[in-house]
């Protein structure tokens, strides 16, 4: 599971009213779960805190960066006892997420994976809500009984993903299906690109405003030439946009600035790269031959040509004309010919950058 960053916090109920015994066995779980992913600084981190009387950070998200080292930190991973401080430890568990000092990353996607006995003894709404708020996509495993409902309404939706209610000894039948959903948290809680072709594509990002709380800045230049940047304003429901008249072949740089007026949440970026032209025409056809007539049809129209040249004259022959269409246009009838004549067809491509594609074909007409 390589090629995707995130940033992976384990919340890990480390209190007095988890056994030495459950402890152990959540251990292995998340040591199981994160067994295929690929750690490092372009890839995925990882932090656990410690749910007690006081929230403590095991270790930093940046410190451990290949599976084998990940893997040893868990296992050394020892239990505080303490208080269930749930509400204290997801405070801190915000601070973390966003901070350089911890090893986490500015625009990457945070998710969160809560493993309860589904006690706490202060509120949690309130500073869950807000790490969802902040674009964190949260799991909850609970190994106890737990208020279904109070759990459904912290869990990111919908909860019949991102919540589990399982025996600590059934922990491993979940393994496989979190993974996945942790995976694709990953790559989908992000600015991405669609639909890419020469000269446009499509953006899509997770709902983190609404038409309410903000609106987005959205900023796009050429990596080799950032003073061509262009800035947009996104209305706050919106979560795609397509950019187009777009050169072809080029990296872009693409940043989202969430404008909250709420509370602060960090931009997104990511890198996107025009497709190669498509080569217009790639073929010409000749259909519906007559003695007077008969027509022209190419393929395919790319929005990157503005227009197409039609040249056609007799073999062998003295003289050419020339046809001009629109460059959304695919056929056209060439009339006021000689019966029982060859002629030679050309049509060329004109692109927006000023290229030109030519391709021919031989066309005869009835007697």
């Amino acid at each position: 599971l390589s090629g995707s960053e995130g940033d992976l916090l384990f919340l890990l109920d480390s209190s007095g009213s988890v056994s030495n015994y459950e402890f152990s066995r959540v251990k292995e779980f998340i040591w199981d779960l994160i067994r295929p992913f690929t750690f490092g600084p372009n890839d995925v981190q990882t932090s656990i805190i410690h749910i007690s009387t006081t929230p403590t950070m095991e270790f930093p998200f940046d410190r451990y960066l290949s599976s084998g080292t990940v893997q040893q930190a868990i296992r050394d991973t020892q239990q505080l006892m303490g208080d269930t401080n749930t509400g204290k430890a997801l405070s801190y568990a915000k601070e973390k997420f966003f901070s350089n000092e911890a090893g986490a990353r500015p625009d990457v996607p945070k998710v969160m994976v809560w493993v309860t006995d589904g006690f706490s003894t202060d509120d949690i709404s309130e500073p869950m809500q807000l790490l969802k708020d902040m674009g964190v996509t949260v799991f909850i495993v609970s190994t106890g009984r737990g208020n279904y409902l109070e759990l459904s309404a912290a869990a990111s939706q919908p909860p019949e993903k991102h919540l589990h209610f399982v025996d600590v000894d059934d922990l491993p039948i979940i393994t496989k299906e979190l993974r996945d959903a942790i995976s694709d948290a990953i790559q989908a809680n992000r600015l991405r690109a669609v639909d890419v072709t020469s000269s446009s594509f499509r953006l899509v990002w997770p709902k983190v405003l609404s038409q309410e709380t903000g609106y987005y800045t959205l900023e796009y230049s050429p990596i080799d030439d950032p003073s061509r940047k262009r800035t947009k304003q996104v209305p706050g429901a919106h979560t795609t946009l397509v950019l187009s008249d777009l050169p072809p072949e080029t990296t872009y740089q693409v940043a989202l600035i969430p404008e909250s007026n709420v509370h602060y949440i960090p931009p997104q970026t990511t890198r996107v790269t025009t497709l190669a032209e498509e080569i217009s025409p790639a073929q010409v056809l000749i259909s519906e031959s007559k003695p007077h007539s008969f027509h022209v049809s190419w393929a395919p129209t790319p929005d990157s040509v503005t227009g197409y040249q039609i040249l056609y004259g007799p073999l062998p022959g003295n003289w050419v004309k020339l046809l001009e269409v629109d460059g959304t246009q695919n056929s056209t009838v060439v009339e006021n010919l000689a019966p029982n004549s060859t002629y030679l067809v050309t049509v060329t491509a004109i692109y927006k950058s000023g290229k030109e594609k030519s391709l021919s074909a031989k066309a005869c007409t009835q007697e």
